[in-house]
C-alpha cells in the first residue's frame, strides 16, 4: 500500500469516527491581522459555537456584552477592553462545559488566528485561557486537502465551496469586509457574518460525511 493511499484510507476513518453528538463547530472574528503599526495583537470581536448534533448555537460577542452591561452605543470603543475581556470570559466559561468535546474549525491553527491566538487576547486581558488538547481540534480545511488534494478548489477555498454546493450565504462576509465592519463600528453586521460562517462550516462538514460534497474536481 503506498502512502498516499494509506493516507486517504486514514482520514477517510478519522472522518467516520466523529461522532456528532460529541462534537461542535466554532468559528470566530478579529480585527484585521494587517496594517498594526504598535504590533498589537488583532481584538477578538465576536464567537460562534454551533452544537453538531441538534444545531443549537451559542455566541458571543463585543456588542451583546455591551447592551447587557448598559455601555451606550457610542461608548463601546472607548469600552472595548473591559467588553473584550468580559466576552471571552463567558466564552471560557462555556469552553469548560464542552472541554470533551470534537471541535471542528476553518484554518484557526496558529497564534495568527485560532484558538492560540484567542488564548493570548484573554491574557492580554488579564484572564486565563482554557487549553483544549490538540487531539480535540478538527481543522476542517486541512482535513479536505488530505482528503482530495490542494487543488480540490481553488482560493478562497471557503467562498468557493459555498458557491459549487449552493450553500446560502445570506450575510456572510469576507475575513477583509468584517475588519471594515469592525472600524465601522457595524457589530451586527459582523456578528452575523460570523453566524453564518459557523453554520457554513457545519454544512460543509455534513455534506463531506454523506458523500455529497460538490468539488471542481468532478
Amino acid at each position: 500500500m503506498n502512502y498516499k493511499w494509506k493516507k486517504l484510507k486514514l482520514v477517510k476513518k478519522l472522518i467516520d469516527s466523529i461522532d456528532d453528538r460529541n462534537t461542535v463547530v466554532i468559528h470566530y472574528s478579529c480585527e484585521s491581522f494587517y496594517d498594526r503599526p504598535n504590533g498589537a495583537s488583532p481584538r477578538i470581536t465576536s464567537l460562534a459555537i454551533r452544537n453538531l448534533h441538534d444545531a443549537q448555537t451559542v455566541s458571543f460577542s463585543i456588542h451583546q456584552i455591551a447592551e447587557e452591561e448598559g455601555v451606550l452605543f457610542e461608548e463601546i470603543e472607548q469600552n472595548y477592553d473591559k467588553l473584550e475581556k468580559k466576552m471571552l470570559e463567558r466564552f471560557y466559561d462555556y469552553i469548560k462545559t464542552k472541554k470533551d468535546k470534537v471541535w471542528i474549525h476553518w484554518n484557526m491553527r496558529d497564534i495568527n488566528y485560532g484558538f492560540q491566538a484567542i488564548g493570548h487576547r484573554f491574557k492580554v486581558l488579564g484572564g486565563n485561557p482554557v487549553e483544549l488538547h490538540e487531539s480535540q481540534l478538527l481543522d476542517l480545511a486541512a482535513v479536505l486537502i488530505n482528503r482530495f488534494g490542494v487543488g480540490y478548489i481553488g482560493h478562497p477555498r471557503l467562498i468557493n465551496l459555498i458557491k459549487k454546493n449552493k450553500i446560502t450565504d445570506k450575510s456572510l462576509l469576507s475575513g477583509k469586509d468584517e475588519a471594515v465592519a469592525f472600524e465601522q463600528q457595524e457589530y451586527v453586521k459582523r456578528h452575523q457574518s460570523t453566524l453564518r460562517k459557523v453554520d457554513v462550516i457545519a454544512n460543509i462538514w455534513n455534506r463531506l460525511r454523506e458523500g455529497s460534497l460538490k468539488l471542481m474536481l468532478r
